[in-house]
């Protein structure tokens, strides 16, 4: 409702006609309201945003209120300030009315005036008048007149500088004087000059101050400082270990290779080495598994298991509370563990012996390292010098028994699935070698062979012969015959198959069907006489007998 009336409570009839205009400027049949500026306001807006506040309000439709209002930005600047010391030509020769009573200056009154106060002011001398001032009128804003350092001069710090230097050079000259004059060589003289540094009341500039005050107190706020890479509270004596120092590099940036050595974030934990191609002695970073298992990282680990163990035995040994007495004790125990160790074997080797076993092979020969030179082609062939004796392992090779050339597991058959010797082609485990007969004999027993014996010793089937009519006839009686079909052992009665033929017949020419002849109490434990039987196997003859015909 970006047309709605500002001020004043609209009748009903002018609200209605107000409605109406807004629902017509928002379906695009009126055009739209336009502001101070020609504007069109848009119909959509909310009139809680159209609507100007009572204090803003022009009566007519606007947004003006919604937009920022164009001030002058120019006093924001912070660097606009006033020229400080400048004046405004040369200075007066004779005093004139209205001007300073003390430096005769026409820009300020003597309440105001920033000189020292002259026994005789330059109204009744006529002498010494200032010159005027230069008058700038700054308007600053909001920012400007808030801001402490507006106006500095960073080029004043300078003076700070030039004074502390000019301090140490007085205080070196005064330190150099006073080595000269302990130059006498008498012990007494030396430790009165001594004794007199050291006293606070003599021979202190109080001005300044000494070196030796400022080495105290550098001394004593030295405690209260924080270790590189800590946090240390000196009152509660409690340590915050930081996670690195700030000026390491992080372990995630020595190797940005993603397959390089894992980051675990949660724990900010790298435990391998970053660079694997770099040993890890001459590493920045060689992994935390390398520092927790170099130096003396091993012992103490140590020496706390030891700890853990002891006081789960029930002794009273704490690593942290009482660390020289742990650690004694983990000597004595792991010299007890020697002696006991080597009191166990003794008894074992005196008891059973066997000690010559025990003597090693010299490390030349277990490893394997020779003076001898080889010299290997690309193809792995030696070219120069000896080559060397491949290793045997521990168990038994080349070893063929039973009269085999080949060791079981050297042949495979395709057809079974199994393995067998080579020499015979025998699958049976520590069976006697039979050569090339038990291949000939192998090769012939397989199952291929086998089929295709079989097949080349069965005679080859008739021809077919082409049945004719007569033929087909016949085989159809021979098939369907009363024997065949079981009436030949029967012994019927002509008359009642006559009648149950003409029962049948009657039945046909009403149209009923098989389950309508019985009654429902007898479908159950009804019998079939032979005399119905053979009334079936009647119709059954005439429908053999019909096919061929319709064929």
């Amino acid at each position: 409702m970006a047309s709605a009336s500002a001020t004043g409570k609209l009748s009903r009839e002018e609200f209605r006609r107000q409605k109406d205009l807004d629902a017509a400027r928002k379906a695009g049949t009126a055009p739209a309201a336009l502001d101070e500026e020609g504007k069109p306001i848009n119909p959509h807006i909310p009139q809680y945003i159209a609507q100007a506040p009572w204090y803003l309000d022009t009566g007519a439709p606007s947004l003006s209120h919604q937009r920022i209002p164009e001030y002058d930005r120019s006093s924001d600047k912070l660097d606009n300030w006033y020229d400080r010391g400048a004046k405004a030509g040369p200075a007066a020769k004779k005093y004139r009315k209205g001007a300073c009573e003390n430096c005769g200056a026409m820009t300020h009154k003597r309440q105001d005036c920033l000189e020292r106060p002259r026994k005789k002011g330059a109204k009744f001398t006529n002498r010494d008048i200032a010159p005027d001032e230069v008058i700038q009128d700054v308007a600053a804003g909001y920012d400007a007149k808030r801001d402490r350092w507006n106006g500095y001069d960073p080029a004043e710090h300078k003076r700070v500088y030039e004074e502390y230097e000019a301090v140490e050079a007085a205080r070196q000259k005064l330190r150099e004087e006073e080595i000269d004059k302990r130059t006498t060589t008498d012990l007494a003289a030396v430790r009165k000059v001594a004794k007199a540094g050291k006293e606070k009341s003599e021979g202190r500039d109080d001005d300044f101050g000494s070196s030796e005050d400022e080495d105290e107190d550098q001394d004593k706020y030295a405690e209260a400082a924080d270790a590189v890479g800590q946090k240390l509270d000196t009152k509660t004596r409690i340590t915050v270990r930081n996670l690195r120092i700030r000026e390491d590099t992080a372990k995630y940036l020595i190797n940005l290779d993603p397959s390089s050595a894992y980051y675990d974030p949660k724990t900010r934990s790298m435990r391998d080495n970053p660079l694997k191609n770099v040993p890890a002695e001459d590493a920045i970073f060689a992994g935390d598994n390398f520092h927790r298992f170099s130096g003396e990282a091993p012992e103490v680990q140590k020496l706390q298991l030891f700890a853990w163990n002891a006081s789960q035995r029930g002794n009273d040994v704490h690593i942290n509370a009482l660390p020289t007495q742990g650690q004694l004790l983990h000597k004595e125990y792991i010299k007890k563990k020697e002696e006991l160790k080597d009191t166990t074997k003794v008894s074992i080797l005196a008891k059973y012996g066997g000690e010559e076993y025990l003597e090693k092979a010299p490390k030349e020969l277990l490893q394997g390292q020779t003076e001898e030179y080889v010299e290997y082609s690309r193809t792995g062939q030696v070219i120069k010098g000896k080559e060397r004796a491949k290793v045997k392992s521990k168990y038994p090779e080349d070893v063929y028994i039973n009269n085999h050339t080949a060791v079981w597991g050297s042949w495979y058959d395709m057809a079974s699935g199994q393995w067998g010797y080579a020499c015979c082609h025998s699958a049976v485990h520590m069976s006697y070698c039979t050569g090339e007969a038990g291949i000939k004999a192998a090769e012939e027993s397989s199952a291929k062979n086998l089929l295709q014996s079989s097949s080349s010793s069965m005679p080859p089937p008739p021809p077919p012969v082409a049945d004719s009519a007569d033929d087909r006839k016949k085989k159809a009686e021979e098939l369907y015959s009363k024997r065949r079909l079981g009436e030949g052992d029967l012994a019927l009665d002509k008359e009642k198959l006559a009648q149950a033929i003409n029962d049948e017949r009657k039945r046909k020419a009403r149209g009923e069907s098989d389950d309508d002849r019985f009654g429902k109490k007898q479908k159950s434990s009804y019998e079939v006489s032979e005399e119905e039987l053979g009334k079936s196997i009647h119709w059954f003859h005439c429908m053999v007998l019909l096919i061929p015909t319709a064929v």
